[in-house]
This record gives C-alpha cells, structure tokens and sequence, in this order.
C-alpha cells in the first residue's frame, strides 16, 4: 500500500480535525463536568465514546461524498465551497469568542457507570450537528480519493486517534483547577489564533484543486 500519494490530504485533513478537536465546545464542557466529579479515568472513557463517534460521522459522511461524487463529479466543487464556508464560519465564531471569551463551565453530569459514560461520549458526538458539518468540511478534501480500502481505513484510524487524543487531553488537563484559570487567562489569544487558522484552511480548502 503506497500511502505517499495520499499523504497531502491526509495532513490537511488532520491539521482541521486537529484544530477543531482542541477546540472548546460541548464535548469539552461535558468531560469536564466528568472530570471534576468523578475523576480522569471515567473521563476518559466518555473520550473513547467521542472519539467512536467521530469515526462513525467519519465513515458516513465519506459514504455519502462518495455516493454523491459517483453520480455528479462536479459536486466536488460544491462540496468544497460549502466546507470552506463552514470553516470561516468557525473563523468568525473564535473572534467572537476572542473579544468576549464566555466562561468555560462544567456541565453538570450524574454519575454513572463505565458502559453509561461511553455511550454519554458516543451520543452527544453523533448526534451534533456542528460535528457533522465539521466532517463534511473535512470530506471535501478528499484525503482517501482514489484509494482503496487500506488506504480508507488508516485514514479513519488516525482519525479516530487524533479526536482521542485532543479530547482526552482536555480531560486531563481541565480536571485541574490551575490549568482551567491558565487556559482563561489565554483564552483571548488561543481563539484569535484558531480564528487564523479557520480562515487559512477555508482559503486553502476553496483555491486548492483536489
């Protein structure tokens, strides 16, 4: 398997899901709210479910990119415009969010058992819209076009690894007090940089041919 002619879209790819993982948003409210209340390892647990449930919106948006591009290739362009467009969206969020930071708070989470806090992961990742948008974006590189199976599948597993990591990172990190006042103090100059990073992607993602 010559995983070399695919390696561009695969950096691309993982250079927004990496961002966009770190990224605050429900998921990281939810495993802190774990986190703080039952302590790093059911977090983590709650990561494997996101993580799960990112592969799975993984494996059906390609799905249905590639149903789609079977049937109208010029559908490609499209997809792409809209992915870019997506991406400025998250641009334009991260400054807002830039010059009036919200307050990152735990969200409130009842105790549970290993199986229950997987499946809390699990749900909340493929059941929110932002994640599936977030995906698409992600599809309309087209990193696995033109590869096989092998070539789709190590696709997926980085994937999945790159979203256990980066949440699993905030449920380590966030569980403790200082680094939660430290990641406040920042928060301004973290969003402005994620904001760049949206806009170069977006302008990456609509100039650039597959």
């Amino acid at each position: 398997m010559d995983i070399a002619p695919f390696l561009p879209g695969f950096i691309a790819a993982y250079a927004i899901l990496l961002v966009g993982a770190s990224s605050p948003g429900p998921s990281v409210a939810m495993l802190i709210g774990v986190a703080t209340g039952e302590g790093r390892a059911p977090a983590l647990i709650a990561t494997a479910g996101i993580a799960l449930g990112s592969a799975t919106i993984n494996i059906l948006t390609m799905l249905g990119v590639g149903l789609l591009l079977s049937h109208a290739a010029w559908a490609m362009t499209g997809l792409r415009i809209i992915g870019a467009a997506y991406l400025l969206y998250l641009a334009w969020g991260a400054f807002k969010k830039m010059r009036n930071p919200p307050d990152l708070e735990p969200l409130n989470v009842k105790r549970r058992n290993a199986w229950r806090h997987f499946m809390v992961g699990y749900l909340l990742q493929v059941t929110n819209p932002k994640a599936i948008a977030f995906w698409l974006a992600i599809a309309s590189i087209g990193a696995t076009a033109g590869g096989g199976i092998g070539i789709i599948l190590l696709f997926i597993a980085g994937a999945c690894t790159i979203s256990f990591v980066c949440h699993g990172a905030w449920a380590m990190a966030m569980s403790a007090r200082p680094i939660r006042t430290a990641y406040a103090h920042a928060r301004r100059w973290i969003e402005g940089a994620l904001g760049a990073f949206f806009v170069f992607a977006a302008y990456k993602l609509a100039t650039t041919k597959v």
